[in-house]
């Protein structure tokens, strides 16, 4: 669901009863507690909660089709699962077409069961997506150190690191070689 772009317009009808629209996304916040495929989406509707357009209230109709359509996704979690944390991030560089503000999606697995996911908007704006990237993955690296203490602190304690996967080129070739970047 891209609706970032579109919902980052202003040009739309101001909604009549804007109390409809404020109480269509609590519901689908408190949803994202079982539903990390909505999150982002509802995340990027949550930010024009104050005064919401038409358009707004329809993205919010569409995720609400999309839960009808698919009831059977949310999270699954094993009766067999092992104790190993794994990460998962990624950055989009510049997705806020008017702020031109970078994304973070991040997650995290303990064995097989996802713990852990968000998806912010970056507080600073980044020169690039290498930039972009490394901003997500110290994100990531600090909320997997603090599930780690949060495993030892309930006594389920993760003696190994945990694996952090993530997928910018440009970012492998800069950890290869720092010369190739002047930072």
């Amino acid at each position: 669901m891209q609706y970032s772009a579109a919902l980052s317009k202003n040009s739309g009808t101001k909604l009549s009863d804007s109390l409809r629209c404020r109480k269509l996304v609590g519901r689908l916040l408190d949803l994202t507690n079982t539903r990390p495929d909505i999150s982002y989406v509802v995340g990027c509707l949550s930010q024009f909660i104050d005064c919401p357009i038409d358009q707004h209230f329809q993205a919010g109709l569409h995720v609400l089709w999309h839960l009808k359509g698919d009831p059977s996704s949310g999270l699954f979690f094993a009766k067999d699962n092992k104790l190993k944390l794994t990460g998962f991030v990624d950055s989009d560089w510049a997705t806020y077409p008017d702020t031109r503000r970078s994304v973070i999606s991040y997650c995290f697995f303990l064995g097989g069961t996802l713990v852990c996911w968000r998806n912010k908007k970056q507080t600073t704006v980044s020169c690039s997506s290498s930039e972009a990237e490394y901003r997500a993955m110290n994100q990531e690296t600090r909320e997997g150190q603090w599930l780690v203490y949060l495993l030892k602190e309930l006594q389920a304690e993760h003696k190994t690191p945990f694996s952090l996967f993530y997928d910018n080129q440009s970012t492998l070739h800069i950890a290869a070689n720092s010369v190739f970047h002047e930072r």
